[in-house]
């Protein structure tokens, strides 16, 4: 239960800073280009790459529940796109090229063509 509550914990912390990021943007930017969401994907994935390197370098006793509070649930929370991400450079890390791609492909054009089918074709009935 405890690994459960630390993912819980964070991701609510995540959530709403990922809001408040939406927010403060939004008052600086008036656009119909979706600029929070970009930087808040960007600056997730930076700030996952600087806690798991801070974590392999320093490999903290606790560093199993800060994973789970911090790298899943509150940058999962912030944005996924942060996981997404560390998915990637590790297996471009281990030297998986071809299912990185495919892992990329896949997730950025099988996940639009799912939301546009299910909330264009599905739902409102119109494609």
């Amino acid at each position: 239960m405890y690994p459960y509550l630390l993912v819980a914990v964070g991701g609510a912390l995540g959530s709403v800073a990922r809001y408040g990021g939406g927010v403060l943007v939004g008052r600086v930017w008036s656009s119909s280009f979706p600029l929070a969401t970009m930087l808040i994907n960007i600056i997730g994935s930076l700030a996952m790459g600087l806690f798991i390197g801070w974590l392999a370098r320093t490999t903290p006793a606790w560093q199993a529940d800060a994973r789970l509070f911090v790298a899943v649930g509150v940058f999962g929370g912030f944005t996924t796109f942060s996981s997404f991400s560390l998915d990637t450079i590790a297996m471009l890390e281990r030297g998986e090229i071809a299912p990185a791609l495919l892992y990329v492909l896949v997730s950025v054009l099988v996940g639009i063509a799912a939301l546009y089918y299910g909330g264009l074709l599905l739902v409102r009935g119109s494609a």
